[in-house]
C-alpha cells in the first residue's frame, strides 16, 4: 500500500475519488431528508434515491464517451459539471421547487457513472498490472470510510445547520477534488478513434465481457449473487423490527458494523486478489457474504451484528476483484466501455432484487429470504472456486476493430 501511495498521481486520483464519493453520499442523503421535510411524503423522499441510481442503467454511454476522451479530462468535466449543477440547490425554497432537487440528483447520478469508469481506466494507465489489486483495495477502503462519514456530513449537518450547509460541504469536496485532478498527469492515456458504427461501439463492452472467459464467469456470478443480495435492502427493517424487536432507526446502528468491517475488507482485498487471483478471491468474498447472511437468521442482537460484520468484510473482496479483473483483462481502448458494461450487468439484477425483496418481504418470513441468499451466494462461491486460475496474456487490440492513439 505504501508503494501505491508514494505515486503522486495515484494518490491524488484516489483522494479526489474519495472526496467525490463523500460529497455525493452526504448530499443525496441530506436531500432525501430535505424533500421529506418539504413535502411530508416518504414516496417523494424515496424518489431522490431513485433519481440518483437511474442513470446507472445508461452507464454504457458514459463508457463510450470515456474511451473517446482523455480519462483525466472526463474526470475533470464530471467534477466541474456537478459543481455547477449543485449550485442550483440554493434556489430551492419550498415544496414547489422539489423538481429542481430531482434534476440535480439525476445529474449527479450521470456524473457518478463517468467518475467510476474514468477513474478505473486511469488507474490502468498509471499502474502496472501487479499493483492494480492493491490500488483498487485502497480505493475501496477510501470509499467505505467515506460512506461511514457521509451520514455525519449529510444528516448531521442538515440537523445542526440546515440543507444549504450540506450543499456548501459538497461544493467544497468537489472543488478540492477538481484541484487534485488538475495536477494528475497521464502520459500513457489512450483515446480510441471511432471506426465502427456507434451501435457496435456501444456494444463492444458487453461483447468483450461475454467473449473473455474469466470476465464472463466473474460478472455472471456476481450478477446472480446480486439478484438475491438486494433482498437485504428491504428485509433489513424486518430483521431489526421483527427479529430484534427494536425500532426501525436501529437499522443504522446494526449496519454500522458492515461499514466498519468493510474498511478491514478493503485493506486486505488487494493482497487477497494478488495471492488467490480474481476468481477465487471473489469466491472467498461470496462465501463470507453467504455465512454472514445465514448467521443473521439467529434473532439475537450480538449475533446479527457479527453476521452483518462478516458480510461487510466479504463485500470489498468481491468489488476489488471485479475492478482488477476488468482492468487486467481489457485493452486500454475498451477500459471505459467494459467497466460501464460490467457495472450495468450487475447493477440491473440488484435493482430488480431490491424491488423483488420489497414484495417478498410482505408475504415471506425474512429468515427464509436470508436462507435463500445464503444458499444462492454459496453456490456461486463454489462455482468460482472450481474455475482454473488464468493469467491474462498481453492484451492486444482486435485487428481491424479499434485503432488507438497514445497521448
Amino acid at each position: 500500500m505504501k508503494e501505491i501511495l508514494r505515486h503522486a498521481d495515484v494518490r491524488r486520483l484516489l483522494f479526489a475519488t474519495a472526496l467525490s464519493t463523500l460529497g455525493d453520499q452526504a448530499l443525496w442523503l441530506a436531500l432525501g431528508i430535505w424533500v421529506k421535510t418539504l413535502t411530508g411524503s416518504n414516496a417523494a423522499a424515496g424518489m431522490v434515491f431513485f433519481a440518483f441510481t437511474l442513470p446507472s442503467l445508461f452507464a454504457p454511454l458514459s463508457g463510450y464517451v470515456v474511451d473517446r476522451t482523455r480519462k483525466r479530462s472526463a474526470l475533470r468535466f464530471a467534477n466541474l459539471a456537478t459543481l455547477l449543477l449543485v449550485c442550483a440547490l440554493f434556489f430551492v425554497q419550498d415544496e414547489h421547487d422539489v423538481w429542481l432537487v430531482y434534476v440535480v440528483v439525476f445529474g449527479q447520478g450521470i456524473a457518478y457513472t463517468f467518475l467510476g469508469s474514468a477513474s478505473s481506466a486511469m488507474l490502468r494507465v498509471l499502474l502496472p498490472d501487479e499493483q492494480l489489486a492493491t490500488a483498487n483495495g485502497v480505493r475501496q477502503t477510501g470509499n467505505e470510510l467515506m460512506r461511514l462519514l457521509a451520514p455525519l456530513a449529510g444528516a448531521g449537518l442538515f440537523s445542526l445547520v440546515g440543507p444549504r450547509a450540506v450543499v456548501g460541504f459538497q461544493l467544497g469536496a468537489y472543488a478540492i477534488a477538481a484541484l487534485l485532478l488538475l495536477r494528475v498527469r497521464t502520459p500513457g492515456d489512450v483515446v480510441v478513434r471511432e471506426q465502427l458504427r456507434w451501435r457496435a461501439e456501444l456494444a463492444a463492452g458487453v461483447r468483450h465481457v461475454w467473449t473473455t472467459l474469466p470476465l464472463r464467469q466473474l460478472v455472471g456470478s456476481i450478477a446472480v449473487v446480486l439478484l438475491v443480495v438486494g433482498f437485504l435492502e428491504t428485509i433489513s427493517f424486518a430483521l431489526v423490527t421483527e427479529g430484534l424487536h427494536r425500532s426501525a432507526s436501529y437499522v443504522g446502528v446494526v449496519f454500522m458494523a458492515q461499514g466498519l468491517t468493510a474498511v478491514g475488507g478493503g485493506l486486505s482485498a488487494g493482497a487477497a486478489v494478488r495471492r488467490l487471483g480474481e476468481l477465487r478471491a471473489t469466491a472467498v468474498g461470496m462465501a463470507l457474504i453467504a455465512i454472514g447472511s445465514v448467521v443473521c437468521i439467529e434473532s439475537v442482537t450480538v449475533v446479527v451484528v457479527v453476521g452483518v460484520g462478516i458480510l461487510g468484510f466479504g463485500v470489498p473482496w468481491v468489488v476489488v476483484a471485479l475492478f482488477t479483473a476488468v482492468q487486467r483483462w481489457t485493452p486500454a481502448v475498451l477500459q471505459g466501455r467494459v467497466y460501464s458494461a460490467s457495472d450495468t450487468l450487475i447493477s440491473t439484477p440488484q435493482t430488480i432484487s431490491i424491488a423483488l425483496g420489497a414484495g417478498l418481504s410482505a408475504v415471506v418470513d425474512y429468515r427464509l429470504l436470508l436462507g435463500v441468499i445464503g444458499v444462492v451466494v454459496a453456490a456461486c462461491a463454489m462455482y468460482l472456486s472450481t474455475r482454473p486460475r488464468i493469467e491474462p496474456a498481453e492484451v492486444t487490440t482486435p485487428s481491424g476493430q479499434f485503432a488507438a492513439s497514445a497521448h
